[in-house]
């Protein structure tokens, strides 16, 4: 059994590897052809023109505020909800809280596009007065909609896995039910909630399905109410018909986006660290 473990743990390192190996080598050579410099800060994307350029910072720009506006929206309200269903909720109203966060988990990326191209567009353009509501703050909605299973399930285990006597010591010591809960079981559970933050950052900027129904997918530098493609929507809606060097600026757009993730990740990572040794 030993060794059927580490085998597994070893195929899981060796698809992390080789994925990152393929990144770099796909990638790579469009980076150098066209500038890493010109590539990351140009602002203009015209792959397919006589003159074609190749300037992803309207997707960078919109991949952060779209990730972004999605965490303001969405972790706060799916933290909040998992306290509530692992600490507070009665028994029958968590297990009809539980069996909905799990459908809403199951749903599927273009069913949550669909219903945000045919109502909540509509809608945003109606509020707003807008020309047309496929922009960026439609994208920021449903993302924030989407993220919620992934930060809710995620964070209601991590605070599951407090050990009671952390709570009954502070109910001991007089605290209430609220503040045992919020200053000691939301504490001891903070590193788990911060995975739940990463894994919803991680399904925030790699969507492509949903953002690309309700963005516009035009490749303008982003404005909470213009038309905006993300990084992922940019490889989603030209690869089919890339060749040459466009197919290979695709590429390098995908290792631009997984370079993100993982700064991210090391971030959040040290920055829990460095939280547990002030603990």
């Amino acid at each position: 059994m030993h060794g059927i473990f580490l085998f597994c743990g070893f195929t899981a390192v060796a698809f992390v590897l080789f994925l990152t190996g393929y990144l770099l080598i796909a990638g790579l050579p469009a980076i150098r052809k066209i500038g890493l410099i010109p590539f990351l800060t140009g602002i203009v994307w015209n792959s397919t023109g006589s003159d074609p350029q190749y300037g992803i910072a309207p997707f960078i720009l919109t991949s952060f505020y779209g990730t972004f506006g999605a965490i303001v929206l969405g972790v706060p309200v799916g933290v909040l909800t998992a306290i509530y269903l692992a600490k507070m909720a009665p028994e029958g109203v968590r297990k009809v809280l539980r069996t909905a966060v799990d459908l809403l988990a199951g749903i599927p990326s273009v069913v949550y596009g669909l219903v945000g191209m045919m109502v909540l567009v509509p809608a945003v353009q109606k509020i707003f007065n807008l020309p047309h509501g496929a922009n960026l703050f439609s994208a920021i909605l449903v993302l924030a909609v989407m993220i919620l299973p992934t930060v809710i399930s995620v964070s209601e285990t991590a605070l599951r896995a407090v050990p009671k006597e952390y709570e009954e010591a502070s109910l001991a010591l007089g605290a209430t039910k609220t503040e045992t809960v919020m200053k000691v079981s939301v504490h001891a559970a903070s590193s788990g909630i911060a995975s739940a933050v990463v894994m919803g950052i991680g399904r925030a900027i790699g969507e492509a399905m949903a953002v690309m129904m309700v963005s516009g997918n035009v490749a303008n530098m982003p404005g909470l109410f213009t038309s905006v493609r993300f990084l992922t929507t940019a490889v989603a809606s030209e690869m089919a018909y890339s060749s040459g060097l466009q197919r290979q600026a695709l590429f390098s757009i995908a290792l631009v986006l997984f370079g993100f993730v993982m700064v991210i990740n090391l971030i959040l990572n040290a920055l829990m660290k460095k939280g547990e040794r002030k603990a």
